[in-house]
């Protein structure tokens, strides 16, 4: 039926509920980046953490459409107003630890690992296109278990770019060479996951949960699961 199964992750493979907003988190990590040496109040620390982020999407969006930057430039620039430069390894612990503490609860869906296993039984090839940041995603995916299902990972901070834009598409698409009339795209909103991958040509399956945004009334999706429950994707687009 298909060759190629394209994966979002969050709220299609994992369910997961953060929450980047709360006190403790930003007094939390004043004390992070004061032990590194950059001293910060928490509602400042706070206040330019969000500001740099949006700064930086202004700039990408010069050139790009659909930008996704990268965390990681945000964490070394609060560094350096503090006259202070910061390791890669260091800005990864820092990254965890945000992720950490503003994270409720990560958890697979129930039925993902048996699909995922299903399809690498059956030589189909396997690829997660996520809008995230690698320093938050890379992590999830080895504590999950499931990096190892994948054949190819694209996470949008890599690629300075993020669904719905074509560019994302295009750039899995061209690397592996794949063909989209035997490729599928699987994901839980209806614009970034089903209409990015209409727009490529490319089928896709719409599976609607908690975390869903809300849904375009024209859905472009080739196949639909409205009550989240992803045990009902094996029979439909596993043959």
């Amino acid at each position: 039926m298909y060759t190629n199964y394209i994966f979002d992750m969050y709220g299609t493979l994992v369910d997961i509920r953060t929450n980047e907003q709360k006190a403790y988190l930003w007094e939390k990590m004043a004390e992070m980046f004061g032990f590194c040496g950059a001293n910060y109040e928490k509602k400042e620390l706070k206040q330019k953490y969000f500001q740099y982020i949006k700064e930086a999407e202004e700039e990408l969006r010069r050139t790009e459409e659909y930008p996704e930057i990268k965390i990681d430039l945000v964490i070394k620039r609060l560094f350096l107003e503090k006259g202070k430069k910061i390791d890669d390894a260091t800005v990864d612990v820092i990254l965890k630890m945000i992720r950490v503490l503003s994270t409720k609860f990560v958890r697979l869906y129930d039925g993902v690992i048996d699909l995922l296993e299903e399809l690498k039984r059956k030589n189909k090839k396997v690829y997660l296109l996520s809008n995230a940041q690698r320093g938050f995603t890379a992590p999830e995916l080895t504590y999950l278990g499931i990096e190892k299902y994948f054949d190819g990972i694209f996470i949008s901070s890599d690629k300075g770019c993020k669904k719905p834009g074509e560019n994302f598409y295009k750039k899995l698409v061209e690397e592996y060479k794949l063909d989209v009339k035997k490729s599928i795209m699987i994901g839980n909103d209806s614009i970034a996951d089903i209409l990015g991958a209409y727009n490529m040509g490319m089928d896709s399956l719409y599976i609607h949960t908690e975390i869903s945004p809300e849904c375009v009334e024209d859905l472009k999706s080739t196949y639909t699961i409205m009550d989240g429950d992803f045990t009902k994707i094996k029979k439909l687009v596993l043959k």
